[in-house]
């Protein structure tokens, strides 16, 4: 997985080609002490969360993609890629940041979304 640094006081930071992003899958990147997880759907909607499942601090990024969420690998907790919150019985979320992919590349908003 592609590890980027990006400098927080750009409005949208490029961080690369969506062609870099398996579809299904995720490609992190840097920010400050921040890691932020980049998700491509098999459906080439992108999504981008804090790398860090609300549970116990799972990485996000190596679960698996699926129904607009990602599994989390350590627990199986399902967060929603749109909003970063737990779905069904579990509670919690993690912060979700808006995205988005102009002619083929990704671009990542540093300022969380509400």
């Amino acid at each position: 997985m592609t590890m980027m640094t990006v400098k927080a006081e750009a409005a949208w930071v490029a961080v690369g080609p969506l062609s870099d992003i398996p579809p299904r899958g995720a490609r992190c990147v840097k920010n400050g002490p921040m890691t932020i997880a980049i998700f491509r759907t098999a459906g080439d909607k992108v999504f981008a969360l804090e790398d860090t499942c609300p549970h116990k601090g799972g990485p996000l990024s190596q679960g698996i993609v699926h129904d607009g969420c990602v599994t989390c690998p350590l627990h199986n907790w399902v967060i929603s890629l749109a909003s970063g919150r737990a779905t069904g019985a579990d509670e919690g979320a993690t912060a979700a940041f808006p995205v988005k992919v102009e002619n083929g590349v990704v671009y990542l908003s540093l300022t969380a979304a509400g």
